[in-house]
């Protein structure tokens, strides 16, 4: 994949390709092609066009000798090939060229279905109320001209004269109705493409997001305490060289620990990764007490203290608090100085778990000698994290000294409580 194509904008372009091959098998073959193809659309209502109109205006040409009907016919066949392009004049040349081929057909050659096309074609492009306005003001002319058409009937009488004015607005108003529909069923796929796209983009930051918490909690923790044990083998591999094997032991664990780490993150970028490679979350409170011996070992002076039921079984929670302690402890072992004392509390009382990791070093992220060198995303990602479960984040000077950082879950029976 190019560096320049992110995971967030493939995705966004993989749901909307989805859509759309949904919406166009939903067409069928036949719309498909039309839609495909407009200009065969095109060629198809004029065909239909005159498919309707062309018997009157011929059979007036014959029998009445009088070749203007026929005329106006292919003008407005011609006329109907623009009414994509131009819906509205479309419509206002057929409106005036259907009461005059009234007029002289003497009632036998009509554009009513040029009408229908052109009142179709506004309605799909103009809101729903211009429409039908559109659609009354175009009937006017053909309507005023029934009164003058000569008809082949004896005395036609206004009865007759209103039940034709009745079908002409009546099959107008389907027309457009048809039209209006069309133009409504077409605004929901676009809002509904629109909708997936914006969920899609949504769904993809907040991949990045979690992505680059994870990764940053990886690589902070799993370096910091590399670089402690490297600098802790070299003090005593002089002095004692069983510990010192101790220390590179660890050292190589923890360094095969950031490398499934780091598998298990990078996996969830890809769709099919190692077989070998975990997605699981990791569970912490079967891992924190090896959290916790590993930063012994790094050096930090860590007390735990444990109250109330066990964490919940739920995986994500459990690394939740996994992470927050990590995260705690790794800013310590980087920042802190002078250390006597590190305590790590976790605690549980019904739905709420509480964690607290207090130090009583000095320079720990308090702006003294010790000066940060990370990115600043530490604390941001601890307090992203409990947000998930309705929780807070609270880290600064401890009252007496060192850094004291507090968090608080709330967990329900049913699941996160703000997810």
């Amino acid at each position: 994949m190019s560096e320049k194509v992110s995971v967030g904008e493939a995705a966004a372009r993989t749901d909307a390709a989805s859509l759309a091959e949904f919406a166009a098998r939903r067409r069928g073959p036949v719309r498909r092609f039309f839609v495909e193809h407009p200009w065969a659309m095109d060629i198809a209502v004029v065909l239909a066009f005159l498919a309707l109109s062309l018997p009157g205006a011929i059979y007036t040409t014959v029998e009445g000798d009088d070749s203007r009907g026929l005329g106006i016919v292919i003008l407005a066949a011609a006329v109907l090939l623009f009414r994509r392009h131009w819906p509205l004049a479309v419509l206002g040349i057929l409106a005036l060229l259907e009461p005059a081929t009234s007029l002289v057909g003497t009632g036998n050659t009509s554009l009513a279905a040029g009408l229908w096309f052109g009142l179709y074609a506004v309605a799909v492009v103009w809101p729903w109320r211009f429409s039908f306005i559109a659609m009354f003001a175009a009937s006017l002319p053909a309507i005023v001209a029934l009164w003058f058409v000569p008809m082949d009937v004896a005395d036609p009488g206004p009865f007759l004269i209103w039940i034709n004015v009745a079908i002409l607005l009546l099959t107008n108003i389907i027309a457009t109705g048809i039209g209006v529909t069309v133009r409504r069923d077409r605004y929901h796929s676009k809002e509904l493409l629109a909708r997936a796209l914006e969920n899609a983009e949504l769904a993809s930051v907040t991949e990045r997001t979690r992505i680059a918490r994870e990764m940053h909690d990886v690589v902070a923790h799993s370096l910091s305490v590399m670089i402690a044990l490297s600098d802790g083998a070299g003090v005593v591999i002089k002095r004692d060289q069983a510990r010192a094997v101790e220390v590179l032991e660890e050292l190589s664990k923890t360094g095969r620990t950031a490398l499934a780490d780091m598998r298990r993150v990078l996996g969830v970028l890809r769709e099919n990764g190692p077989g070998d490679a975990p997605l699981l979350p990791l569970p912490a409170e079967k891992s924190l007490t090896s959290l916790l011996d590993g930063f012994r070992i790094a050096g930090l002076p860590i007390r735990h203290i444990s109250s109330g039921p066990s964490l919940p079984e739920d995986a994500a929670f459990q690394l939740t608090v996994y992470r927050i302690v990590q995260e705690s402890l790794t800013n310590v072992l980087r920042y802190g100085k002078n250390l006597t004392m590190v305590e790590v509390a976790v605690s549980r009382a019904d739905e709420v778990v509480r964690i607290k990791v207090f130090d009583d070093g000095r320079g720990t992220m308090d702006g003294g000698p010790a000066q940060s060198v990370g990115a600043g995303l530490g604390i941001v990602g601890m307090a992203e994290r409990a947000s998930i479960y309705s929780g807070t984040v609270h880290a600064g000077p401890g009252a007496n000294g060192g850094w004291l950082v507090e968090a608080e879950l709330v967990w329900a029976e049913n699941g996160r409580t703000n997810d």
